[in-house]
């Protein structure tokens, strides 16, 4: 029994109530629906169990640990030398050194059993292992950042160890009392350019709960707690790793910290998430469906778990808060990229969990100062903000570039920069009319007019340094120049990431400013220089038969050098939001898509999503079944980039969970699109979060709506498009009541909803349907997809 929700289902059974009697529904040998009487029925454990990560065989190298954690205390956990764990935080800057690796010997007996057997249970938060008659169960305290190792059936006349360690070059405070060994470690930013002079540090306590429970220095980087179990063969190790900074008042309450071992309090803030988080469930023959499920389940999972702390626990797509591989980063860890953030920010909102994405507003809300700064002395006086896109944690726009696989120090570009030589972000000028769009988006989900007004000084800032650095051609326009189209065109005339960003971000302000009341002048000018901004650029391209095609380009300079490979003529399709299904300029985007210059190409690849907006089904399909195959390589679901193994990239995933959503249900202009992109080859059973916190549930038979139905999160009008095209529909409340009829004359309608109601929509001729709540086994084996598996 895995949620107490299975007990209504069964009670709906046994009192014959599981099958809908409302007289317009569908005829009974049609699909079943998980809706009755104003309720979408998701047996939320069972059909997480579905995506649990199975091992069926110990996992024991770096590559292959399960992620854990609680949103600031990030951890990877594997079976190498008994149980190993690394702990993580990404307040430990700028570097983001880890607090250590816990080691305890005598779990080989569990790990190194015949019968070993092991399960990341993702509704419960929890690692499972069994074998050799031994049972462990780990999990993340949330309010106190522990991390809990409980253990039964261990030899109780055995001596244990746990061995809490560091490595060279790092110099910890080495630091044995009672029954508590200490590693700390504090130090000041100054790291080169841009340093903060902030002082950070890093501790991780160790105890255990036990007979006999002794701690020792047992090296100038390590302490080992020794112990015997009970007498029933139950022991229990803790490590806390809470916030520090050097001060003796955070040391004060490690005692309290190491003895937080209830259960119960992961377990509730888990099942709170997961109750607040849209699921989807996907059938498929291939079994390609259901391994895209587990991907967005994982990633769910992770963003919860490393979304709580000061700053995102992502930077430059790296999941660095279950680094299993020391203190080791592929890029620089003081620095955030936003191009491989932002669709984990997507993600979130489309799962209505929009609370993940408050680090991520916070690092240029708290910066916005810095930012200024920075623009100031580096954009020629202008004012206002531009974002970097690779920023320092405190707003500078340094990026060091590691010169792999050498001994040289890094190279050092800079973001935002007039002066600087033509670079990779020199002078993308971009960045900041995205977080500003995002900032627009996340107010549109949750409908809170307090994020608005806070977050607005981002969103104007950025307009007016946009503004500014405008300048009047001979044909009227307002054109910018140098600008990069990110990092694909250095120093061209009028890129097509520019054109997007103005032509997206100026009415948004607008609308902003007007509901805040403020900025009335800012209005006035962006009402007139919105109208003055130039078309995209276009170009002919041949194709694969010789022929052309007219195309998006990267920018005015069609022939400019290219330095990446990334299909930036795409960006007003997403995340831009200029071009849809119901654009003018679908045949053009489509045609742009078609002819991308890098398709299936990187782990960060916007293909699936893009070609969800277009409406284009298989290739959302085909484009993330081929990317997962290329590049999620690690048993926990994580994708690999560069960099050692055991150092995991969370885009990927992230690009994953966004697609899924996006091809179920889309609301980015206003129009609420039911089943815009789902593949005919899989069902779809599950919810997505539209603008007022409302929720739509779908279901969705061989790329046909089958369920249909709104949670209104506010009083309001909505727009949809019919999910029936040419039917009439009919719009029934919770009690089984008509209250709209749609005509078929046209393929929108408005619904007119309240706060809190439900209402079902379905074909006006439908018949009975029987019903059936969502819901599904827990895993029993790995998956496999190609050459990739979850699991082992």
């Amino acid at each position: 029994m895995r949620s107490p929700s299975r007990y209504w289902f069964c009670l709906l059974v046994l009192l014959g109530l599981a099958c809908s009697t409302h007289p317009n529904a569908l005829a009974q040998g049609d699909p079943a629906t998980a809706w009755k009487a104003g309720h979408f029925a998701v047996d939320t454990g069972g059909l997480l169990g579905r995506s649990d990560i199975v091992l069926a065989k110990p996992n024991t190298a770096p590559a292959e640990a399960m992620p854990m954690g609680n949103g600031r205390l990030g951890i990877a956990v594997w079976a190498a030398s008994g149980l190993t764990a690394q702990f993580n935080r990404a307040d430990t800057l700028p570097h983001r050194d880890s607090p250590g690796q816990l080691v305890i010997p005598g779990l080989a007996a569990l790990t190194a059993a015949n019968d070993f057997s092991g399960r990341l249970d993702l509704f419960n938060g929890s690692l499972i292992e069994h074998g050799g008659g031994i049972t462990l169960v780990a999990y993340v305290q949330v309010s106190t950042d522990t991390f809990v190792v409980d253990v039964h059936g261990a030899d109780p006349d055995k001596t244990q160890t746990a061995e809490l360690r560091l490595w060279e070059p790092r110099k910890p405070e080495v630091t044995a009392t009672g029954k508590v060994g200490m590693l700390a470690e504090k130090w000041t930013d100054q790291y080169g350019p841009g340093a903060s002079g902030e002082q950070f540090g890093s501790l991780a306590a160790v105890t255990a709960v036990g007979r006999d429970v002794s701690v020792t220095a047992s090296g100038a980087r390590s302490v080992t707690v020794s112990f015997k179990p009970a007498a029933d063969g139950h022991f229990r190790v803790v490590v806390a790793c809470p916030h520090y900074n050097g001060t003796e008042d955070q040391r004060a309450g490690i005692a309290k910290a190491l003895a937080n071992s209830d259960p119960s309090e992961h377990t509730a803030w888990w099942h709170s998430f997961w109750g607040r988080a849209g699921l989807i469930k996907l059938t498929s023959a291939d079994g390609s469906g259901e391994y895209m499920e587990n991907l967005r389940n994982i990633y769910l999972y992770t963003a919860a778990a490393e979304s709580g702390g000061r700053f995102p626990g992502s930077q430059a797509g790296i999941a660095d808060l279950f680094s299993a591989v020391e203190d080791t980063h592929h890029w620089d860890p003081a620095a955030f990229w936003h191009w491989n953030l932002r669709m984990q920010v997507a993600a979130n909102i489309d799962a209505g969990v929009p609370e993940l994405n408050a680090p991520y507003f916070r690092l240029y809300r708290e910066n916005l100062a810095n930012i200024e700064d920075w623009t100031t002395k580096h954009m020629a006086g202008r004012p206002g903000i531009c974002v970097p896109e690779t920023m320092r944690f405190n707003g500078p726009g340094y990026e060091y570039e590691p010169q792999w696989n050498t001994s040289k120090p890094p190279i050092i570009g800079l973001n935002c920069d007039a002066g600087t030589p033509p670079y990779y972000n020199a002078r993308t000028l971009s960045t900041g009319a995205e977080v500003s769009l995002w900032i627009w988006q996340q107010y549109l989900a949750t409908g809170d007019r307090v994020f608005l007004a806070t977050n607005y000084p981002v969103m104007a800032a950025s307009t007016k340094f946009l503004l500014a650095y405008e300048t009047r051609g001979a044909d009227g326009k307002m054109h910018t120049h140098p600008s990069n189209a990110h990092e694909q065109q250095w120093d061209t005339l009028d890129p097509t990431t520019d054109l997007s960003a103005r032509s997206a971000l100026f009415p948004v302000v607008i609308q902003a400013a007007k509901l805040l009341h403020t900025d009335s002048r800012l209005v006035h000018q962006l009402e007139q220089e919105v109208t003055e901004i130039p078309p995209l650029p276009q170009v002919e391209k041949a194709t694969t038969s010789e022929a052309k095609q007219t195309v998006i380009a990267e920018s005015y300079d069609p022939h400019a050098e290219e330095h990446n490979e990334e299909n930036t003529g795409l960006e007003p399709v997403w995340p831009y939001n200029l071009i849809g299904d119901n654009s003018p300029m679908l045949a053009l985007a489509k045609a742009t898509y078609a002819t991308r210059p890098y398709p299936v190409h990187q782990d960060w690849c916007f293909d699936p999503v893009q070609a969800a907006r277009l409406g284009l089904s298989d290739e959302v399909r085909s484009t993330l079944i081929a990317l997962t195959k290329h590049y999620q390589n690690y048993i926990n679901g994580f994708a690999n980039w560069g960099g050692p193994a055991g150092e995991f990239y969370v885009e990927q995933e992230g690009v994953a969970a966004l697609a899924l959503a996006e091809a179920l249900v889309q609301d980015y202009d206003g129009l609420i699109r039911i089943a815009p992109a789902t593949p005919s080859q899989w069902d779809f059973d599950g919810s997505v979060w539209v603008r007022d916190h409302t929720r739509v549930d779908v279901q969705v038979r061989a790329g046909v709506p089958t369920t249909v139905a709104i949670e209104a999160g506010a009083t309001s009008t909505l727009h949809i498009r019919n999910p029936w095209p040419g039917q009439e529909v009919a719009v029934i409340d919770a009690r089984g009541k008509t209250v709209q009829r749609a005509t078929s004359t046209g393929a929108n309608f408005d619904l007119p909803v309240r706060k809190g109601d439900a209402y079902l929509l379905q074909p006006a001729n439908a018949q009975t349907r029987p019903f059936a709540p969502i819901t599904g086994a827990p895993a029993s084996q790995l998956k496999k997809l190609g050459p990739v598996q979850i699991g082992k």
